[in-house]
């Protein structure tokens, strides 16, 4: 089968030339490689990136205006670390999820389904998921038309969700909310509506011109587990096989991540 180093590494088909997943976000390094000031020409310099290293498939921007340098982030209090620090042209994020709930009754209170926008809500899939089929729409709006419902012949096409299951709760309530509510039985309602989101999430991934569907969950830390066996097998789990099943039997393969 012929296709591209990245579609056949997907399938496991040893290419020549072994790709991998790279971050790229060092303006610095752009700089110093290309001999060209990323920041006085970002167009030029992201330009002759794509000469000399075409395999990173960095975006090209479409005017070549200076932009500004980044300023190293102030100290967030006397002696404090830094709520930010620099990161590529710009800075970090900090962890502020869950800022809509304040207390474990407003957790229990929340529907996910009732919400069903979650557009204004930062919780990494920011998507509006009331009516699947404008959900589709909106996801088959960034492949070609003219692959119809399928994509070509050895294409490494893929749609990626970072909210799988476990990053749900998670992202909407935040790490200190979600630790204390997550045991109590009031929780697997609110589950079981953010598994039904995921569903019509999946069904629009089966009808996409795809062939590779990533998965993304955070569930574990550099200490393990973040929860239980027994809860991750009640909550999680059986949610994945669903959710996969509904691609597979497309034909999509799932990378989880």
């Amino acid at each position: 089968m012929q296709g591209s180093d990245k579609y056949l590494a997907f399938m496991g088909m040893a290419p020549r030339r072994i790709p991998h997943w790279e971050h790229w976000s060092c303006p610095d390094a752009e700089t110093y490689l290309t001999g060209i000031d990323y920041f006085e020409h970002p167009r030029r310099c992201r330009q002759r990136m794509a000469e000399l290293y075409p395999q990173l498939e960095l975006s090209i921007p479409d005017g070549d205006d200076p932009i500004p340098r980044p300023e190293e982030p102030p100290e967030s209090g006397c002696g404090a670390a830094r709520d930010t620090v620099r990161w590529g042209a710009g800075q970090t994020a900090t962890w502020h999820w869950g800022a809509g709930c304040q207390t474990a009754e407003e957790v229990f209170a929340f529907s996910p389904l009732e919400q069903g926008d979650f557009t204004d809500i930062p919780v990494v899939e920011s998507r509006d998921y009331r009516d699947e089929e404008r959900l589709y729409e909106d996801y088959r709006s960034g492949y070609p038309a003219e692959w119809g419902d399928t994509p070509p012949e050895g294409e490494a096409a893929t749609a990626g969700f970072y909210n799988t299951m476990f990053m749900w709760p998670l992202l909407t309530f935040g790490w200190a909310l979600f630790l204390e509510t997550c045991l109590d039985p009031r929780f697997e309602r609110i589950m079981d509506e953010f598994a039904e989101i995921n569903r019509r999430v999946f069904r629009t991934f089966a009808r996409l011109p795809v062939k590779f569907i990533v998965c993304h969950d955070d569930i574990v830390t550099s200490a393990g587990p973040v929860c239980s066996r027994e809860w991750m097998h009640k909550y999680v789990f059986p949610r994945y096989e669903e959710f996969w099943g509904i691609v597979r039997d497309r034909g999509k393969e799932v990378l989880f991540m």
